[in-house]
């Protein structure tokens, strides 16, 4: 049975994914890790939880090494919108990070997990059902560190063995984890805010189409992936995979199918727009379906239905402790 490493273990991915590898493969057996340095009880709630810094080459190694590591998934990076404003910084994390983890996994054996995204196409990409094997000019650091980190992972799997792999993912909506400064955020930030406020601007124009999916879908993909037989991988790296292409217009009236009076308005952020702009409007997946059975299992209303009742619950739950 496999010792995992997660690292950015309290993102939007690694908040669920932590708990579905323990899940899987025991609670001992799943190392969190992140950069944030938790107060005792918060690590002990988290435990077996290790601050790590995956720039920091030296602190990886002892991580690895102490937990005897056998897969790493790999989370931490800035997502585009905060990539975009830091750029210096995005290269640092996303790409040193990486190096590092793709270097102690050469040391120790270690299979890697590497999240790519629909971030790592550009406006030269076909945008409508977006081949699994296409031009890749990205416009953004996010999207440059993307297709690099793919490039980079497959020549460790071809030059050093390394057992990498990656999905490229759409759009996640999450009920755990709050927005973490993506450019497709807008969709969570749009449930909460319709059950909080019943009304949302958004930061993208309404005929804004991209691919998304929810959050149960993207964590049994990884899972999946990283269990498939070797032998069936043609790319190993940077599968493209999707749940629906959407407009933030259709999220809103699938809300409304919930809450009628629900409101949404439009306030465009230019940066964020040039961004999705950039982006394929639907992916072909169909090379994920055939190498290893992937199958979502939710579309937008299903998305909708359970997403609003979780996080009603979710915000219940935090009120009460807030009233004691």
């Amino acid at each position: 049975m496999k010792n995992i490493l997660v690292t950015g273990a309290l993102g939007q991915i690694g908040s669920e994914l932590v708990p579905a590898l323990r899940q899987r493969y025991g609670a001992g057996k799943v190392i969190a890790t992140d950069l944030k340095v938790l107060p005792p009880s918060g690590a002990a709630a988290l435990a077996p939880y290790d601050h790590l810094d995956c720039t920091d080459p030296h602190q990886l190694h002892e991580a690895v090494r102490r937990h005897e590591i056998d897969a790493i998934y790999h989370l931490a990076a800035l997502l585009s919108a905060s990539a975009e404003a830091a750029p210096q910084f995005a290269w640092q994390v996303n790409m040193t990070g990486l190096y590092n983890v793709l270097e102690v996994a050469r040391g120790y054996g270690c299979q890697v997990f590497f999240p790519s995204s629909i971030g790592a196409f550009g406006p030269s990409t076909p945008r409508d059902h977006t081949p699994q094997v296409t031009i890749q000019r990205p416009t953004t650091i996010y999207g440059v560190t993307k297709v690099a980190g793919e490039l980079l992972c497959d020549y460790y799997a071809s030059r050093f063995g390394i057992d990498t792999r990656g999905l490229r993912l759409p759009g996640l909506v999450s009920y755990v984890a709050a927005p973490g400064g993506g450019t497709t955020d807008y969709a969570v930030e749009m449930f909460y805010h319709a059950l909080r406020y019943g009304r949302y601007t958004c930061f993208l124009s309404a005929d804004t189409r991209l691919d998304m999916m929810y959050m149960p879908d993207a964590i049994a993909g990884m899972i999946h992936l990283m269990a498939a037989d070797a032998d069936r991988l043609r790319y190993r790296n940077a599968y493209n995979i999707t749940a629906m292409s959407v407009t933030p217009e259709d999220i809103a009236a699938a809300i409304r199918q919930h809450i009628p009076s629900f409101d949404i308005d439009y306030d465009v952020d230019p940066v964020r727009q040039a961004i999705a702009d950039s982006w394929p409007r639907s992916l072909d997946d169909s090379a994920a379906h055939a190498d290893w059975d992937w199958a979502p299992h939710y579309d937008l209303s299903a998305m909708t239905a359970d997403m609003l009742v979780r996080l009603e619950a979710k915000l219940k739950t935090a009120a009460r402790k807030k009233r004691v």
